[in-house]
């Protein structure tokens, strides 16, 4: 698998932990929920959740782990801008150490995370960084769009973009990669 091959999956595979807020959130009015939504729900814990009706956002804060479909986030802060009539996500913005882990053992971390759903796209500011097993990249901003399959790392005034990139282990034979785990089994 190429670098460029295998940096594009590896970022493109943080969505599902990132894009969590696509579901309805609790205590928002008018959620809706798919076929999908209703076998993986979305669940947050967090010390405090404050709804603002008339700008049509939901605040977690204080150690808030959002899980779906046996994908994790964890933030300071969470904040979840909806439409004008509360049942669809338009953006996130999750901020304070910023980490998550995709149910296949992928991991991104960050100061900054920020998804706009009609956009399909996702922002990774702060020291970001994104890696599987012993393959990593990182830089000072990380864009991912998710429809495009294309992302952009970029580097800040301190540090220029890194990457290291490991072949696979030759030894297995028959070139496939390896089963995934479960993000329960993830060591991050």
């Amino acid at each position: 698998m190429t670098a460029r091959v295998l940096l594009g999956a590896l970022l493109v595979a943080l969505m599902p932990g990132l894009a969590a807020g696509q579901l309805p959130i609790p205590g928002a009015p008018g959620g809706t929920k798919s076929k999908d939504d209703k076998a993986q729900p979305l669940t947050v814990d967090a010390d405090r959740m404050e709804r603002f009706g008339k700008e049509n956002l939901v605040i977690f804060s204080g150690n808030v782990v959002a899980r779906r479909d046996n994908s994790v986030q964890y933030a300071e802060r969470v904040e979840v801008y909806l439409d004008e009539k509360g049942d669809r996500v338009l953006r996130t913005v999750s901020t304070g150490g910023v980490r998550i882990i995709t149910k296949d053992c992928r991991t991104g971390t960050a100061k900054r995370a920020e998804y706009f759903d009609l956009e399909q796209r996702v922002t990774l500011t702060g020291n970001a960084r994104v890696w599987e097993e012993d393959n990593v990249v990182s830089g000072d901003t990380i864009t991912l769009f998710i429809s495009q399959d294309r992302s952009i790392v970029q580097g800040g005034k301190q540090e220029r973009v890194k990457a290291v990139f490991y072949a696979k282990d030759a030894e297995k034979g028959n070139g496939e990669a390896a089963p995934r785990r479960t993000a329960e089994s993830c060591k991050n």
